[in-house]
């Protein structure tokens, strides 16, 4: 087996490389990392009905862990959701995870997009950036932008995902069906070793390893990444099993909001058999 820098480094690839629908669809990429929000998308508008939830990401708003929140300027006047009416939201992008959750708390309170408030769409380093120049009245923080002492001193978070949704199911993996039947035994050799590089990533006393690894990687100082792998990060399943019943939620909001055109059960495309099988041989 590699070196733990070089199953990071694997990892990264295989995590954080997460392709548009066409290029799973032409095969370019045989497993990839989707949003709640995405994954339904590829199903229904991709129309790649093969698609299956195969392992957990990472979840948000699980007790104790990391959570997304939404932000004002410290100094505005907006206190509480109905104060966000006629203001102007920014977003990363219409229909991804995080906007899902912004958009399900405004209408829970009233609040129609396009009707009652403005969104426009912008990365996520820049978000300190629009709150500190006035471009928007709200917007989104996320790992690792939040730990930003600059953000910290100029924002104040408004709301949360967990405020908004619950436990969210933010980020699965998923790969074709058509893949896994020609490749099975290959797939579960690989969720085996992705389990033992997830679990030793979150065993603490990896952790200063860890950060040496990530801060190589980013070419940054170390202590940067201190909140990586803990209980300051999302919540990481030890097994890779993801929260259907939150996934499900997550995706009947995403319907609701008006985003894929029609409901998706997600046990009709889900298989955790993968790493279930991978699991035992670790026990």
């Amino acid at each position: 087996m590699a070196d733990q820098a070089d199953l990071l480094i694997i990892w990264g690839a295989t995590i954080w490389t997460a392709g548009p629908d066409g290029i799973i669809e032409n095969g370019e990429l045989e497993i990839s990392n989707l949003a709640y929000s995405t994954f339904p998308l590829a199903v229904q508008n991709a129309n790649i009905d093969d698609l299956r939830v195969i392992a957990d990401e990472f979840q948000d708003g699980v007790a104790g862990y990391a959570t997304n929140e939404w932000a004002v300027a410290k100094d505005s006047p907006i206190q509480k959701i109905e104060d966000l009416k006629g203001k102007v939201i920014a977003t990363n992008s219409a229909g991804s995870a995080v906007d899902i959750a912004a958009r399900a708390m405004l209408k829970k309170h009233g609040l129609e997009a396009n009707r009652d408030y403005t969104i426009i769409e912008a990365p996520f380093p820049t978000m300190k950036a629009i709150l500190k120049d006035k471009k928007a009245d709200l917007a989104p923080y996320v790992l690792p932008f939040n730990f930003d002492p600059e953000l910290q001193q100029v924002a104040r978070p408004l709301f949360s995902s967990k405020d908004a949704v619950g436990v969210s199911q933010f980020i699965i993996w998923a790969m074709r069906k058509s893949f896994v039947d020609k490749n099975r035994a290959a797939v579960v050799d690989f969720m085996e070793d992705m389990l033992i590089i997830e679990r030793w990533f979150m065993d603490p006393k990896n952790h200063k390893e860890v950060t040496e690894i990530a801060g190589k990687m980013m070419k940054a100082p170390p202590a940067r990444f201190d909140w990586l792998f803990t209980k300051k990060d999302y919540y990481r399943n030890p097994d890779m099993l993801p929260d259907l019943k939150a996934l499900q939620a997550n995706i009947d909001l995403t319907h609701q909001l008006g985003f894929i055109k029609a409901p998706l059960d997600v046990q009709k495309y889900t298989d955790l058999s993968l790493v279930q099988e991978a699991a035992k041989r670790l026990k």
